[in-house]
């Protein structure tokens, strides 16, 4: 008795991304990674409008694009010159 295997067509080619990093933005743990700051700082800031709110994916999951992480260090450079 022989066991046929069936094989299935399975895609291997990996497609380019339709986005870049620096196209489709930052998420925000690897922003506070960046600035070693919580997620709840970022998240409060955005609340209180201390900085802007960041675009968001089809997860509605936020994404940093480069202008709002150099808004977020000019926060983080100036509330340090201040303490």
């Amino acid at each position: 008795m022989s066991i046929r295997r069936r094989q299935d067509s399975v895609n291997t080619t990996v497609n380019n991304p339709k986005y870049t990093l620096s196209e489709a933005g930052f998420k925000a743990n690897q922003v506070c990674n960046l600035f070693d700051i919580s997620k709840a700082t970022l998240f409060r800031w955005e609340r209180e409008g201390v900085i802007t709110q960041p675009a968001r994916d089809w997860r509605n999951w936020r994404l940093y694009t480069r202008k709002n992480v150099d808004e977020i260090e000019k926060v983080i450079r100036a509330r340090k010159a201040v303490a």
